[in-house]
């Protein structure tokens, strides 16, 4: 099978979806009908491209019938297909997810008319930054995200929801900004963007200049992959947006830009004369992530700042610049994008069921709903690391890539590690705690609205009247709904795909090595893009 005819599918479909879903605007049944079958057809020829190049080397496509460096070239390799998969599996739980708690509410919309078109847009610009072989393409695969997530971010309204998407939006617009100017700086250096080409001609500059662009570009990328001391927007930002919405935009959005650093080593100016800084930054993320962890009470605001400290340990292999290390963060970065979205998806449970995210105020949800308990609780140990899930394999792999490089910095990385995976543990078993396992009378600040278990396992919501005489009595009660089977079951999903990657552990590091030997060596991807012979 001809992998032109595939590759660039990956982003037309899910346009063609947007389009569609557009028109049937006023029909919200047969939008969530079309989003989510042309979803699952783009990951089934997502499949079949992973599968196609995963003994073989990268392969590109020329778009328009333009030969590179003039064209735009989409380049597929192993870890640019493993990214379109997981990011498209993910993107299709977080959409069911959101469509089953659109009809649980009895939103005809589902949750709204735009978010089915705006979803899949934001699909596509990820699919696209992942197959982009030159610096323009990426950029417009950045707006794409951009504006989707804007619209996605604020739906609804609210005044939360739009200073956040404001905050969002400027931080973003700052960062693509100095990704642009990179890019022209670098076409009038180079004369060129195509990333290949690239890889040949920025070796020729002058170190001064190559440092001075290699810095423009990991500050535009570290914005959006929320990199310290470049992090601080994004645990203000996702907390507010709509369950569905945070979710995807942890699992996916700071991914993007952790893929353009990668491409950045390893490509345009790899060896390792920024390598030090990467490792103070990494260990930094790290650590000033899961302390602001430990801080929250809000269970999103808390998963938002172990995004964050996570972030750190993907930075932590690419820092160390061997197989081991690039080929762990590989993993590790498929590894959370599941588990983290899957984290995401479960508060939004939470919040449903007990009526807040807040864990000064929850309380005996494990015996309200025992299988909500067990949705948090998979995906909360595998995010601390305990064996043998995929969490611990993958900073295993870390650990091993920076014992090996035997530096002081790569010490001090291996520690902050250890330290932060510990911290990590701490601050979800608190949540446990305190949310499921302790009774609801013994929170610090119980919610007005106390729960009550009935011997058939089902809950009242009891209102107290502060407003009555006094006393705090009971005045009203309403049955609290169960959780909607399309939102438990996409959930459900996403924690099997995480565990699944602790089950199928050793094809994928296999892959995950075969990735990042490939962009190692370089020459095969220049040699996909400009022919045999370019490398040289």
């Amino acid at each position: 099978m001809n992998i032109t005819s595939l590759a660039p599918l990956a982003v037309v479909l899910p346009f063609l979806g947007a389009a569609i879903t557009f028109v049937l605007i006023r029909h919200p049944r047969a939008q969530r009908a079309v989003s989510i079958t042309l979803l699952s057809v783009t990951i089934s020829l997502e499949v079949v491209l992973l599968a196609l190049i995963w003994g073989s080397g990268p392969q590109s496509v020329n778009l328009g019938g333009w030969l590179p460096p003039w064209g735009i070239v989409m380049v597929v390799d192993q870890f640019s297909s493993l990214m379109l998969v997981v990011s498209s599996a993910v993107s299709l739980a977080v959409l069911i997810y959101a469509t089953g708690q659109g009809v649980a509410d009895r939103d005809e919309d589902g949750p709204v008319s735009i978010f089915h078109p705006t979803y899949l847009i934001l699909v596509a610009g990820v699919s696209n930054a992942f197959l982009s072989g030159d610096l323009f393409n990426l950029y417009v695969g950045f707006e794409i995200l951009l504006t989707a997530s804007y619209v996605l971010m604020t739906l609804g309204g609210t005044g939360p929801r739009i200073r956040a998407g404001v905050t969002y939006a400027v931080v973003s617009v700052v960062s693509s900004l100095l990704f642009l100017i990179a890019i022209a700086m670098i076409y009038g250096a180079t004369g060129t963007v195509n990333m290949a080409d690239l890889s040949i001609k920025l070796a020729e500059l002058d170190p001064g200049t190559q440092n001075m662009l290699h810095l423009m570009l990991l500050v535009a990328f570290g914005i959006k992959a929320a990199v310290f001391p470049l992090s601080f927007w994004l645990p203000d930002s996702y907390p507010t947006a709509p369950a569905p919405v945070t979710a995807v935009f942890a699992g996916l959005l700071t991914k993007v830009g952790v893929y353009a650093i990668v491409r950045t080593e390893t490509l345009l100016f790899p060896g390792d004369r920024l390598n030090g800084l990467l490792m103070v930054a990494a260990a930094l993320t790290m650590i000033v992530g899961i302390l602001g962890a430990l801080a929250q009470t809000d269970i999103k605001r808390m998963l938002s700042f172990t995004l964050v400290s996570h972030i750190g340990f993907m930075m932590f292999g690419l820092a160390v610049s061997t197989v081991v290390g690039l080929g762990a963060t590989v993993y590790y970065v498929v590894h959370h994008i599941t588990i983290q979205t899957s984290l995401f998806l479960v508060a939004g449970l939470i919040e449903r069921r007990g009526g807040t995210a807040s864990i000064d105020r929850l309380g005996g949800l494990a015996r309200l709903s025992p299988l909500l308990g067990v949705l948090y609780l998979v995906p909360a140990l595998n995010l601390g690391g305990i064996p043998p899930f995929s969490g611990f394999l993958g900073k295993l792999g870390l650990l091993q890539a920076g014992i090996e490089l035997g530096t002081p910095l790569a010490y001090v990385l291996v520690v902050s590690a250890v330290l932060v995976s510990l911290l990590t543990l701490l601050a979800m078993v608190r949540v446990w705690n305190r949310a499921f396992w302790r009774r609801p009378e013994d929170a610090e600040y119980p919610d007005p609205v106390l729960l009550a278990v009935k011997n058939d396992g089902s809950a009242v919501r009891t209102s107290a009247d502060v407003s009555g005489d006094g006393n705090g009595r009971p005045s009203s009660k309403e049955e609290i709904p169960l959780l909607p089977g399309a939102m438990v079951g996409a959930t459900i999903g996403l924690v099997a795909m995480g565990v699944a990657l602790t089950v199928f552990a050793g094809p994928l590091f296999e892959l995950s090595d075969a990735a990042a030997r490939g962009m190692l060596e370089r020459v095969p991807y220049i040699e996909a893009v400009l022919g045999e012979g370019a490398a040289g």
